[in-house]
């Protein structure tokens, strides 16, 4: 059963110089989980190589005329890290990895990790998860950038057969064990699985294997309601099944002629991006580094959220 919808936002876990300390992070965490926003984000990335223009390659995975928002010397918090550190100042707010290179990390380390941070937080992870789009990450972590989908596959079969079996067994390619007991468990049994990518047919069978939901990437981003139909279309077309899982898709952000955000305006294309199928609505705010005015706008725009979605009158 599809949720009801859900306003999400992303919490900065990178900048480009030194911020003195990461307060301001832990602030916009607390004051989303305050005042009822349902799920907040952070990025992952692990190494930077000198070259960043594959950002701009969607052959490679980025996405066209996109930038990476710091250079290679810009400071990046491990997520699933920094996820734990938020979970200790949260009590409600969902937390989600958006996304992680999964296929960097162990799958038996990732799975231990993953299912900690859910015990910890109550049940409160969702896993996105993606390919990336830089080779020299994969090559500092000896891996080979051109089998980054089979990777994260693998890496995904191993959380799910260690999160969900008393005594798990998997054999794959380069990787199989007998007989492995992993404990504790996800709260719910499993942890959910958020896949990214564009429609294609590798991110299709991806997302009717593993997915609890979809985010999409590139084109398909930039015309969530076009690319939810096609996904349809292509898993129909494969053969798997089409409906059913979650998407998150971006709320266009409306700002008057003195660039002040204006709310009504922006949550007045939330009706139409629900009809589509999307159920997380992405909010890109641009928060004030004060605690109080970020709590002001965050609380204004859930409740305006809200009626727009028809959560509450």
């Amino acid at each position: 059963m599809i949720p009801l919808p859900h306003l999400s936002i992303q919490v900065i876990n990178f900048s480009a110089t030194g911020p003195g300390d990461w307060q301001v992070l832990s602030d916009h965490a607390v004051a989303a989980d305050q005042v009822g926003v349902d799920r907040l984000a952070v990025s992952d990335h692990v190494a930077f190589g000198d070259d960043l223009a594959d950002y701009a390659d969607p052959t490679k995975g980025g996405t066209a005329g996109g930038r990476q928002p710091t250079g290679p010397d810009g400071l990046w918090l491990e997520p699933l890290t920094t996820l734990t550190w938020l979970a200790a100042r949260t009590t409600r707010i969902r937390l989600q990895t958006g996304i992680l290179l999964a296929a960097l990390r162990r799958p038996v380390v990732l799975a231990k990790t993953t299912a900690t941070l859910d015990v910890l937080s109550g049940g409160r992870l969702d896993l996105g998860v993606g390919v990336g789009w830089q080779a020299a990450e994969y090559e500092a972590a000896g891996l080979d950038f051109s089998g980054r989908g089979p990777l994260l596959d693998q890496s995904l079969e191993v959380c799910q057969a260690l999160w969900s079996r008393p005594r798990a067994s998997y054999s794959g390619d380069s990787l199989s064990f007998e007989g492995m007991h992993a404990m504790p468990k996800p709260v719910s049994g499993s942890v959910p699985i958020w896949v990214s990518g564009t429609v294609n047919r590798r991110t299709a069978r991806r997302l009717a294997h593993f997915g609890t939901g979809w985010i999409p990437w590139g084109d398909d981003r930039a015309d969530v309601t076009g690319g939810i139909t096609r996904m349809r279309s292509l898993l129909a077309e494969m053969g798997l099944e089409n409906d059913g899982f979650q998407v998150q898709g971006p709320v266009p952000v409306v700002q008057d002629s003195d660039g002040v955000l204006n709310l009504e305006s922006t949550m007045a294309e939330i009706p139409d991006l629900v009809a589509s199928g999307v159920t997380d609505c992405r909010l890109a705010l641009r928060l004030p580094p004060e605690a109080e005015e970020a709590t002001d706008l965050l609380g204004r725009a859930v409740e305006a959220f809200r009626i727009a979605a028809g959560r509450e009158a």
